[in-house]
């Protein structure tokens, strides 16, 4: 793992480079530790458990995206439990107002008389679970767009800085259902990745109802700390990863955009809007932490590439053409990997 602690920007001692090697071991070992603890709770959904902990050690926030009663909120919760992280569970609905997520000032009596006093939100946690987050109008949901780019709340024009680490994993039914108000595209931009949460095979359906029709399962362990978790933001960022792959990145990002020098003719087709540059950023943070929780310290094109579908499914906007053909983000993004090549 020589090549990762090297790229630190400051000359390396003996001790530095021991403490380095020491977290990037406990986040590369992390991972079987981790799914031990959430199969407590958790049958199945590899794959999701695998695109959340990413996010969460690259430090992106997620949107889960699944129909009713697939344990979606169980996730959260046991994930906020096993980094022992302060969480905080908001109910989206449509009555629900910003400062209700945010805060408010309230009046109240002190010894020095009547004074304004900010009185914090749900918002001022380590881990949000934005659950059912259209279910409220656009008004409600972005307020949490200062939080989610800047980690503080402005209320009366005062800065409050929320503390570290700071996730949104935010839950939503699909569009379709009765009820939902699709997420603003600013909103959307702001998650790291759109993970799909998909019903079960019958065989870990009836482990589901095995397990939640008897006695009660065993408490899951905590096995980092909010501070672990910073120093495994700052290990990730530390892999390195070659300029190859940050073009291939961005190339993938840039052939989604509809109308633009060089695009693929069937996004022209189908596609209204396409990825921005955040896209890029996040495709390479996050294929730094798919390799470090693979054991590897650089970046390959198969790291790029897994993580394009949870990066760009909710960043490719289709048109009413391919609503029509039954072309969904997935088939694009199959396309895009098949037409741009690394």
């Amino acid at each position: 793992m020589n090549t990762l602690l090297e790229d630190s920007p400051k000359p390396a001692t003996a001790a530095s480079l021991a403490i380095e090697r020491d977290i990037v071991e406990r986040l590369t070992g992390s991972r079987q530790q981790i799914e031990t603890e959430l199969a407590k709770m958790i049958v199945g959904q590899r794959e999701v458990i695998e695109q959340i902990l990413i996010a969460l050690f690259a430090g992106g926030h997620c949107l889960i995206t699944g129909a009713p009663g697939l344990a979606k909120t169980l996730l959260v919760k046991s994930i906020a439990q096993i980094f022992h992280l302060k969480f905080q569970r908001i109910q989206f609905t449509p009555d629900l107002m910003p400062a209700d997520i945010t805060g408010t000032e309230i009046l109240q009596d002190t010894g020095e008389g009547r004074k304004m006093l900010f009185v914090r939100g749900p918002v001022f946690a380590n881990m949000i679970l934005a659950d059912e987050i259209n279910r409220t109008p656009p008004k409600t949901q972005a307020a949490l767009l200062e939080a989610m780019q800047e980690h503080q709340v402005t209320a009366a024009g005062i800065r409050h800085v929320l503390d570290e680490p700071f996730f949104v994993l935010a839950t939503q039914n699909p569009i379709e259902m009765e009820g939902t108000y699709p997420l603003p595209e600013a909103q959307l931009d702001r998650f790291m990745f759109n993970v799909v949460m998909d019903y079960l095979p019958e065989d870990d359906e009836v482990a589901v109802v095995t397990r939640t029709t008897a006695g009660n399962p065993s408490p899951i362990t905590a096995l980092f700390t909010g501070h672990d978790v910073l120093l495994f933001h700052q290990m990730v960022r530390k892999v390195p990863v070659a300029q190859e792959m940050v073009r291939y990145a961005v190339r993938l990002a840039a052939a989604s955009r509809p109308h633009q020098p060089g695009t693929p003719d069937f996004i022209n087709e189908w596609a209204s809007w396409g990825a921005g540059t955040r896209a890029g950023q996040f495709l390479i943070l996050g294929a730094k932490a798919r390799a470090l929780l693979k054991g590897r310290s650089h970046v390959t094109v198969e790291d790029i590439s897994t993580l394009a579908y949870p990066t760009l499914r909710h960043r490719i906007l289709l048109n009413y053409r391919a609503e029509a053909e039954g072309i969904g983000p997935e088939n694009i993004i199959g396309r895009l990997l098949e037409t741009i090549k690394p």
